[in-house]
C-alpha cells in the first residue's frame, strides 16, 4: 500500500486518509516507503518504551485527572522538517487508550512547515497524557534523522549522487533509523555485518595490506552475489581494489582533488563511495567530484531532534 499524500479529488474534497503502512520489505520494488516492523514487533517496541517510562502507573496524571475525563489534543510540528515515526506514536496512544480517535494529517516522509498539525487526537485525558512523552520521543528522534537526511539530499540536488547512511545507529533502533533515512530521501547502506563485505584498514592490516588477498578471501567465503567493498585512503589502494575486481570502492577522508583522480581511474568499473567527515558545507563539492555514493554517519549518530509537541485543546 502506498503512502497517501492527501491529494484532493476533482470535486475538491480531500481523498480518504490511510495510515502509514505496516509491511515488509521496508521498501518495495518501486521504492515506495514502507514501515519496517510488522504490528507485533511494533507493539513490542512501543510497549517496552511505555513500560520503561512507567506510563501504566503515571502518578501525576492519576492524581490530577479524573478517570472519565476526555480531551482533544494536536501533535504539532514546531519547526520545518520531514515527519517520521507516525506508526509508533499511533501505537503509543492506542496502547494507553484502545478507543482513542486519531486523525492522521501528515504521513511519514512528508515535508512540513512550522505549526503544521501532524495528528489530531480525541480520547481519555489520562491515556493521552501518559503516552505523550513516548510518542514524542519516537517521532522527534526519527523526524530529526529524516529532516537531516533531507537537507543533505537537497544539498546535492542535480548531481547523480545518492546519500547513504552507515551502521552508526542506536543499538536496537537500526531498522527504525534506517527507515527514517529513507523517509528523508536517502538510501540505506548495508544493514549489518552479514549483508555485505566491507574491507577496512584494520582488515587490511591483518593481511599485511594485501588488497588482492583480502578481496579473494572475501569472495571465497561469502555467499554468491554478496558485494565486496574496499576502503581506500590512497590512490594505489584504489588501483589494487580495481585490479581485484572489487564491486565498491570507498574513498575515505580524501580531499576533493584526489577523489576526482580516483573517479577518473575507476572510470565506471566499480561503484565509488565517498565517506569520512562529510558535512552540509562540504557535501556539494564532494558530489561534484563524480562519486556515486556519499555515506554520512551523522545522519543517525548525531541528528538534532525535530521540535514536535502535543498541544491540548
Amino acid at each position: 500500500m502506498e503512502i497517501n499524500r492527501h491529494d484532493r479529488s476533482p470535486d475538491g474534497r480531500r481523498a480518504p486518509r490511510t495510515i502509514t503502512p505496516l509491511a515488509t520489505p521496508s521498501v518495495d520494488g518501486t521504492g515506495v516507503l514502507r514501515f519496517p516492523l510488522q504490528h507485533p514487533e511494533l507493539h513490542q517496541v512501543v510497549k517496552a518504551a511505555l513500560d520503561e517510562d512507567g506510563a501504566f502507573n503515571d502518578l501525576t496524571t492519576i492524581a490530577t485527572v479524573v478517570s472519565d475525563r476526555r480531551a482533544r489534543a494536536t501533535l504539532v510540528a514546531r519547526e520545518s522538517g520531514v515527519v517520521c515515526g507516525v506508526p509508533l506514536a499511533l501505537e503509543a496512544f492506542r496502547v494507553l487508550d484502545p478507543k482513542v480517535a486519531i486523525r492522521v494529517d501528515v504521513e511519514d516522509g512528508t515535508r512540513v512547515d512550522s505549526a503544521t498539525p501532524v495528528l489530531v487526537l480525541s480520547g481519555h485525558a489520562r491515556g493521552l497524557l501518559s503516552a505523550e512523552r513516548v510518542a514524542l520521543n519516537f517521532m522527534q528522534r526519527l523526524s530529526g534523522i529524516a529532516s537531516l537526511t533531507q537537507r543533505f539530499v537537497d544539498a546535492v540536488a542535480g548531481t547523480k549522487v545518492k546519500i547513504l547512511d552507515t551502521r552508526k545507529t542506536l543499538p536496537g533502533w537500526r531498522a527504525l533509523e534506517k527507515y527514517a533515512v529513507r523517509a528523508g530521501g536517502g538510501v540505506n547502506h548495508r544493514f549489518d555485518l552479514a549483508s555485505a563485505v566491507m574491507i577496512k584498514d584494520n582488515h587490511l592490516a591483518a593481511v599485511e595490506g594485501d588488497v588482492a588477498l583480502a578481496v579473494k578471501r572475501a569472495r571465497d567465503m561469502s555467499p554468491p552475489g554478496v558485494k565486496v567493498e574496499v576502503e581506500c585512503d590512497r590512490i594505489d589502494q584504489v588501483r589494487a581494489a580495481l585490479d581485484a575486481n572489487a564491486d565498491i570502492i570507498m574513498l575515505d577522508n580524501m580531499p576533493p582533488g584526489l577523489m576526482r583522480e580516483c573517479v577518473a581511474l575507476v572510470n565506471g568499473r566499480a561503484v565509488v563511495e565517498a565517506s569520512g567527515g562529510v558535512t552540509l558545507g562540504t557535501v556539494r563539492a564532494i558530489a561534484e567530484t563524480g562519486v556515486d555514493w556519499i555515506s554520512i554517519g551523522a545522519l543517525t549518530h548525531s541528528p538534532p531532534a525535530m521540535d514536535l509537541a502535543l498541544e491540548f485543546n
